[in-house]
């Protein structure tokens, strides 16, 4: 195994990486000016691929995917013997990369959330990462577009001159985003998640022994029991489930079962 490369976990491609190969990989595509498009998974993302053999395609085609959670990262361990110590957190992904866009005078994009959010997370990247450069943002309207308002939307990224675009437009969305926008983009084109909302302060984060521990699940379900216990309480076993499967029989799933979705999709 090379340090950085996609392994399967059940069917569904991750990087082996930490925060620096991915950052590494990530500003040298903006440095370059070349699409790349990344999402930071943890169970409930990896097993939207499991669920849905066309997302799981969009997924194995994105050019990063990294080990968000950290069950997903004691998979990698236990199933790839890849030795990480770390995951790679969507939201710490999220400053890292903006840490060094800020050093390195990378401009950037943030596509996506509610007008609120957007309005606080700029005002504290600016004031967190001095000289970065935010060249515009824009509020996602919690639609799927047709084309021609998709083409807009990019278009209007692209004359922003971004050289980095964040989106947070919740999974599986912010997905399909990358993966059917990253080309015509032609740069980094990153999906973070909740990133947006704790960045801005407008959702609270699990305290860090229960990160740790990988039960920042328990934490959000309890924050938000209405819209999240489905996704806990039925995903997290069927993953852990389907796991052992995987470990028991290494061929159970297969990444070349994949299918390729029959049209395209655009959120906005």
């Amino acid at each position: 195994m090379k340090r950085g490369e996609k392994l399967p976990i059940l069917g569904v491609g991750v990087n082996a990486t930490d925060y620096q190969g991915a950052v590494t990989r990530i500003m040298d595509a903006a440095n370059s000016g070349k699409p790349f498009s990344v999402t930071a998974l943890a169970v409930h993302g990896v097993m939207t691929g499991v669920q849905d053999p066309s997302h799981r395609y969009r997924l194995n085609h994105l050019n990063m995917v990294v080990p968000d959670g950290q069950p997903v990262r004691w998979a990698l361990n236990l199933l790839h013997a890849t030795g990480l110590k770390d995951r790679v957190y969507g939201p710490n992904l999220m400053l890292r990369v903006c840490e060094a866009a800020a050093r390195e005078g990378v401009p950037i994009f943030l596509y996506g959330s509610r007008p609120e959010v957007m309005e606080r997370l700029e005002i504290n990247l600016r004031e967190k990462f001095a000289g970065i450069r935010i060249v515009g943002t824009a509020t996602s309207r919690f639609r799927m577009a047709d084309s021609a308002e998709n083409s807009e939307v990019i278009a209007a990224i692209k004359e922003t001159g971004a050289r980095i675009v964040f989106v947070g437009l919740g999974c599986p969305r912010q997905e399909v985003f990358a993966f059917e926008n990253a080309e015509d983009l032609s740069c980094p084109v990153i999906a973070v998640g909740a990133a947006f909302d704790f960045h801005a302060g407008t959702q609270p984060q699990a305290p860090a022994w229960m990160q740790d521990r990988g039960l920042e699940w328990l934490f959000r379900l309890l924050c938000e029991p209405t819209r999240l216990w489905r996704r806990y309480l039925f995903l997290n076993p069927l993953f852990c489930w389907n796991i052992a499967r995987q470990w028991a029989f290494p061929g159970a799933f297969r990444p070349d079962e994949d299918r390729a979705p029959t049209g395209r999709q655009n959120y906005v």
